[in-house]
């Protein structure tokens, strides 16, 4: 349950961090939309929202061939950007204080790795999303080739736009960027059409990102709520086999954290931390039950090797949890108070399924739960710690 839960927190709040970064960029052409979270930015992204939920009602096959289009005209400039700043790179800027130990504020490298973790995972989320259409797909080996692909084009892609970035500006002119920090990038190598141009890119990019988190973040309830992990009402679908239900459940809470990023002026860092920090619960949670797979050897053939996914299993926890670690207090009381309310779903499912609601060892743990989330609403009133 709780890995559903965690990772439809991760998708709606991400799709809160989307809407904030849109009018981000917009900002470059009308300053009032600031960093994503002033007035008129909330509105505009709430027409946003609104728009891309009729235009999902309408169809999941013609929303998906709106995000094919998108995905198209996102990578184009992505591409183009690497092949000038490829072309302008300087190794001497490069090389200048690579490691930032010349800087005393980014601490030891052990220190930078960890500061960034999140930051990495944020990239990544979604890279298992083909499975969580898996049901839609008409071909069961299309799951995997779209995995995979979608691994190596985003890492490709993340490495080259962050390293060849460090040729153009040094590590203080790049951490000094408003988002998006490629159109300063580009700005710095082409003059302000580069600006212009990125811009632009992400607006495009991000809708179509936006589009594609609302169809994940409605399927992940949805495919729960009639599996009975959820209350059934989430598995509800309209005529035209859209999860009309969980699809407006997610959207009306994207729309109440918009209202918050108003009153809290919370950026699209902070939410994506907020969203990779969620989304901790299930990875962790994937990453020990393939373990635990292969150590028992439930749903492996015999004769058919357990090693690789043993060793991927241990390693993915671990990486997981200490993740979890390097999150820090924050963030993860956020989480606490996200996941809190979810006990109230989790015995409305078993009720529903005349299942018994608590194990002993799972009521001890909804009770820790919702005593650290009491601790996290208590701790950001008084201003001790901030997600937002």
């Amino acid at each position: 349950f709780n890995s559903a839960w965690g990772y439809w927190i991760s998708a709606w709040v991400g799709n809160v961090s989307y809407a904030v970064i849109v009018f981000s960029a917009l900002s470059y052409f009308f300053p009032a939309f600031g960093d994503g979270n002033t007035w008129q930015a909330v509105l505009g992204a709430s027409i946003l929202l609104w728009l891309i939920h009729v235009l999902i009602l309408a169809g999941i096959r013609q929303a998906a061939v709106v995000n094919t289009i998108v995905t198209v005209a996102k990578i184009a400039p992505v591409v183009l950007f690497v092949g000038i700043v490829a072309v302008a790179f300087k190794l001497n800027v490069w090389t200048l204080d690579f490691t930032g130990l010349g800087n005393a504020s980014l601490g030891t490298i052990a220190a930078q790795v960890k500061s960034t973790m999140l930051v990495t995972l944020w990239v990544f989320i979604g890279i298992e999303g083909a499975s969580v259409f898996s049901a839609r797909a008409e071909r069961r080996k299309d799951i995997a080739t779209a995995t995979v692909l979608g691994f190596f084009t985003c890492l490709a892609l993340y490495a080259l736009v962050s390293l060849l970035s460090l040729g153009i500006l040094s590590q203080p002119e790049l951490a000094a960027l408003k988002n998006p920090s490629m159109a300063g990038v580009l700005e710095a190598v082409v003059g302000p059409w580069g600006a212009v141009l990125i811009n632009l890119a992400l607006v495009i990019s991000v809708i179509g990102a936006f589009l594609s988190w609302t169809l994940l973040a409605a399927e992940v309830p949805h495919v729960a709520g009639k599996d009975g992990t959820l209350p059934k009402f989430f598995g509800r679908e309209s005529e035209r086999g859209v999860p009309s239900t969980s699809l407006l459940i997610t959207n009306l809470l994207v729309q109440a954290f918009l209202v918050i990023t108003l009153f809290a002026q919370s950026t699209y860092q902070a939410l994506f931390y907020i969203a990779s920090t969620a989304i901790l619960v299930p990875y962790i949670f994937s990453g020990a039950f393939a373990a635990k797979l292969a150590l028992t050897g439930e749903s492996y053939q015999g004769g058919e090797g357990r090693t690789g996914p043993l060793v991927a299993g241990v390693l993915a926890t671990i990486y997981g949890l200490w993740l979890v670690y390097a999150a820090g207090p924050a963030y993860l009381f956020m989480c606490a108070i996200l996941y809190a309310p979810g006990i109230i779903f989790y015995v409305w499912a078993r009720r529903e399924g005349n299942q018994r609601v608590f194990q002993p060892v799972e009521a001890i743990i909804a009770v820790a739960l919702v005593a650290v989330a009491i601790l996290a609403v208590y701790e950001m009133w008084t201003g001790a710690v901030s997600a937002l």
